[in-house]
């Protein structure tokens, strides 16, 4: 089943690429943009992650952005899944741009991950 996307693909493209050329310039011009664009580009990504991944075996969260549901595999129907990914909004940015590898973030404790399949490092990076 296809994800249903919310964001269209100019508008999350438009996005990233401020979130890019301002990570580019420094940090501080990233934490800079606008809460709306920053929204935008998390949302976007993390729809590609649903459609590029499909499934409902792994919950990725990126507070307070968004969330998707990706991987096939087991599918949880209540309570907290048993495969979680939670992370920072310029984290996950940085993770889906190419920026940050999935083993560095977790290493550092940006990314919490738990579960056997909420490692998402075969479909990142999503956006260059």
């Amino acid at each position: 089943m296809a994800t249903k996307r919310r964001i269209a693909e100019d508008a999350g493209t438009a996005a990233v690429g401020q979130w890019s050329r301002a990570r580019a310039a420094g940090a501080e011009d990233a934490a800079a943009l606008p809460r709306a664009t920053r929204a935008t580009a998390v949302r976007y990504l993390l729809e590609e992650l649903a459609e590029r991944a499909p499934g409902t075996s792994v919950e990725v969260r990126v507070p307070p952005f968004g969330v998707c549901q990706c991987i096939a595999g087991p599918r949880h129907t209540r309570g907290t899944p048993p495969n979680v990914v939670e992370t920072d909004p310029a984290t996950w940015l940085d993770l889906a741009t190419g920026r940050l590898g999935w083993a560095d973030a977790v290493g550092s404790g940006r990314v919490l991950a738990s579960g056997s399949r909420a490692d998402l490092s075969a479909w990142l990076p999503l956006a260059r």
